[in-house]
C-alpha cells in the first residue's frame, strides 16, 4: 500500500522553486530539491517500507537535470500506475518578472547558451517545459507574489484535506505602505487607534514590548474594538471550517506594521491560543526601518 504523499515542485527557472520546497518543509513534508526523477522510484520503494503513519514527501525537479525533460513523463506515469498519489504542481512568472529576478540575484539561467540572452532562455525553458505544464495538477503564475506570500499560499495548500476539521490559522501583521498581503482572507485596519511611533520613547519599540501595549490599550476605543473584533472571530471561524476551509488568514494592518498591527495580532495570537486553535502569527514588516 502506497500511504504516501508526493508533490513534485517544478517550473520556471526564477518562479520560486526554492521558496516553495522550504514551505513544504515548513508544513512537515520530507524535501529533496534538483532530485533526479530516474532515482525517484527507488527512493519511494525504500520509504514504502514505514507504513506506520502517512508520509508526506515533497521534490524540486526541471531542468538542472539535463534528462529531467526526457524521462519524466515515463517514471511519473509508471509511480502513478504503482498506486503512488502523485500531485505536479508547476510554477512560472512573467518574462519581466523572471528578468527582474535574475536581474537582481545576477545568477547565470540553467538553460541559457554561452554568450546568448537571458530571455531567450527563458523562453527556451518555457518551451521545453510546456508539455509539463499541461499535466500539471496545479498551475501557479507567482509573478505578485512575495516569497512570504507564496510560502503561505504553499503551505495552505498542502494542508488541503490533511485534518481539515482542524482549520490551521494564520495571522499577519503588516504595514500598508508596504503593500496588502495577498494571502489574506480576512484584513483589518487598525491605523485608527493613536499610533505609538510618535512618542519618542517608542518608536524604535515594537508592538510586542510591553510598553507599546499599554499605550495601545489605554484607548477606550482600542479595548472596545478588540473585544468586538474577537468576538466576530470567534463567530467566523466555525463558519469557516464547516465550508471545509483548510487555512485561514488574517490579516492586521497600520502604517508601518510595527506597533498597533503587531499588538493587536498578538491579543489575537494569545486570544485563539488560550481556546486551544492551530495558530501561527508573523510580524511580516516589523524589521524594515
Amino acid at each position: 500500500m502506497k500511504n504516501m504523499s508526493i508533490i513534485i515542485i517544478t517550473g520556471l527557472s526564477g518562479s520560486g522553486k526554492s521558496t516553495a520546497i522550504n514551505a513544504l518543509e515548513d508544513a512537515g513534508y520530507f524535501c529533496v530539491d534538483n532530485m533526479p526523477v530516474q532515482l525517484l522510484p527507488k527512493f519511494l520503494e525504500l520509504r514504502s517500507a514505514d507504513v506506520s503513519e502517512v508520509q508526506k514527501f515533497a521534490f524540486g525537479m526541471d531542468l538542472r537535470e539535463k534528462a529531467f525533460v526526457h524521462e519524466y513523463e515515463d517514471v511519473f506515469e509508471k509511480l502513478k500506475e504503482d498506486g503512488y498519489r502523485l500531485e505536479i504542481i508547476f510554477l512560472e512568472s512573467s518574462e519581466e518578472v523572471l528578468i527582474k529576478r535574475y536581474s537582481e540575484t545576477r545568477r547565470k539561467h540553467p538553460v541559457s547558451e554561452e554568450g546568448g540572452s537571458l530571455l531567450a532562455g527563458i523562453r527556451t525553458e518555457k518551451e521545453k517545459l510546456k508539455g509539463l505544464k499541461q499535466i500539471a495538477d496545479k498551475v501557479i503564475d507567482t509573478s505578485s507574489y512575495t516569497v512570504h506570500g507564496l510560502k503561505d499560499l504553499l503551505i495552505k495548500h498542502s494542508y488541503q484535506g490533511i485534518d481539515s476539521a482542524r482549520m490551521k490559522i494564520g495571522v499577519i501583521s503588516f504595514g500598508y505602505k508596504f503593500g496588502i498581503p495577498l494571502e489574506s482572507d480576512i484584513l483589518i485596519d487598525t491605523r485608527f487607534i493613536p499610533n505609538p511611533y510618535f512618542v519618542p520613547e517608542m518608536k524604535k519599540l515594537d508592538g510586542r514590548d510591553d510598553r507599546v501595549k499599554s499605550f495601545i490599550k489605554q484607548w477606550p476605543e482600542t479595548r472596545d474594538f478588540v473585544t468586538r473584533y474577537l468576538s466576530l472571530l470567534d463567530f467566523l471561524i466555525p463558519l469557516y471550517e464547516r465550508e471545509g476551509k483548510a487555512y485561514l488568514t488574517v490579516a492586521v494592518g497600520c502604517t508601518g506594521g510595527k506597533h498597533r498591527s503587531v499588538a493587536i495580532a498578538e491579543e489575537i495570537n494569545t486570544h485563539l491560543e488560550m481556546l486551544k486553535r492551530d495558530i501561527t502569527v508573523r510580524h511580516r514588516d516589523v524589521d524594515i526601518d
